[in-house]
């Protein structure tokens, strides 16, 4: 049973193996005060050093300290960012924080042409940095729905290269996956998180209908939707959305911090997305794509690398059976993690069409104590209801328990 707290306890597990240092593991949930919701992705940072995490899906978080006290350090956008003090090691309820939401403060007002000089000085803020490149590693969930019933399940951990703007390219490290007999499934969902960005300089800049480009003002419609304040610093809310006129549909908001003028977060939704089945008696009805993009908070007056990126689909899927046109959606979730500037000796391939998920998934030899012992992978549990689907008769994968052969 978990208990809802008015104050802020912390539950510090200490592991202590023979002859190694003492580690102390803190777990807990982030909640928001008012509503008593959890928050996902909340960033969980310890003061004054490179070591951090981020709330799962759920709201939940473990992070390992080395040494006591500390300081964490809680920050979301929409949210006032919070600190809480480790002091000793014990044994009591998990902890559980409240964070209070920022004030939105609608702006004054304000010619028109303001959100539109806004996103134009990020734009070009992203021109001038894109040549930054970042390294590390990235976590890659997928789930796929059919009628509401989980079909396929993949979990890949990345090798990956970025920049501000984008994944450049990636190379597996790791894979598993589950899945079951369906009407369809996806040969290479992957390619939207792997190749979809806010801008791309080898694209032609004159013909782009992307929000951060020239072509803005042409292109879109723009509206102040507030300013919020957020840790001393000024977030600006922008919705947008493609004008009626343009050839392509595309709807969303931007936050764009107003004294550095780095994009904080993106979230763009686009409705009749081409989505296309190798199979000629299958047809995809009403298909939506959503992207959520959301990066690191940083020092650095020009760059932000990428935190994590969601990536939705949803449609009706015309089976060309009697089953006729059940809903169909599709999940991904990266969280980027290990994130540096040290260049590697990784060989990292740019994104293709060609690619191949589950190909790419069998070409690594599949290491279980590599996943049993990944912290974050164990942050970000799959839903029971997931696991048990998977449990049924019929399900194949390296995630899928072998029955236990007869004496």
């Amino acid at each position: 049973m978990r208990l809802l707290l008015s104050g802020l306890f912390v539950a510090v597990f200490l592991t202590l193996p023979f002859g190694a240092a003492a580690q102390y593991a803190v777990r807990g949930t982030v909640l928001d005060k008012e509503t008593r919701e959890p928050l996902p992705f909340v960033s969980i940072q310890v003061l004054g050093t490179t070591n951090g995490t981020a709330s799962n899906a759920n709201g939940e978080f473990t992070l390992v300290l080395k040494e006591l006290p500390r300081t964490l350090v809680f920050s979301e956008l929409g949210h006032l960012r919070d600190t809480m003090r480790v002091t000793q090691a014990s044994y009591t309820t998990p902890l559980q924080i409240a964070m209070a939401q920022a004030s939105v403060v609608l702006p004054e007002v304000k010619v028109n042409s303001y959100p539109f000089q806004l996103v134009e000085k990020a734009f070009r803020t992203l021109q001038n940095s894109y040549s930054r490149k970042f390294y590390g590693k990235a976590y890659y969930r997928q789930l796929t729905r059919i009628s509401n019933e989980p079909t396929e399940l993949q979990e890949v951990v990345w090798n990956v290269k970025s920049n501000p703007a984008r994944i450049e390219g990636t190379a597996i490290e790791q894979g598993r996956y589950a899945a079951k007999q369906a009407a369809t499934a996806f040969s290479n969902f992957s390619i939207y998180t792997r190749s979809y960005g806010l801008y791309d300089a080898n694209a032609d800049s004159t013909k782009s209908l992307a929000l951060l480009s020239a072509n803005t003002v042409k292109n879109y419609i723009l509206e102040l939707k507030g300013l919020l304040d957020q840790d001393s610093t000024t977030i600006a809310e922008i919705s947008f959305e493609t004008r009626p006129e343009i050839n392509y549909q595309s709807s969303g908001t931007i936050w764009i911090n107003i004294e550095t003028n780095k994009i904080v977060r993106y979230k763009m939704m686009q409705p009749n997305f081409t989505v296309k089945s190798s199979n000629p008696n299958q047809k995809f009805k009403n298909p939506k794509l959503s992207v959520d993009m959301v990066f690191q908070p940083s020092d650095d007056a020009l760059v932000s690398p990428l935190d994590h990126m969601q990536v939705d689909l949803t449609a009706d899927l015309v089976t060309g059976t009697k089953t006729g046109t059940v809903p169909l959606s599709v999940t991904s979730f990266t969280y980027f993690y290990d994130t540096s500037t040290k260049p590697t000796n990784v060989r990292y391939a740019r994104p293709s069409l060609d690619d191949r998920d589950l190909e790419t998934i069998r070409s690594i030899r599949y290491d279980p104590e590599f996943w049993a012992n990944n912290p974050v992978v164990q942050r970000t549990p799959v839903e029971d209801e997931v696991v048990a689907s998977f449990e049924k008769k019929g399900a194949f994968g390296t995630m899928v328990k072998k029955a236990a052969s007869k004496p």
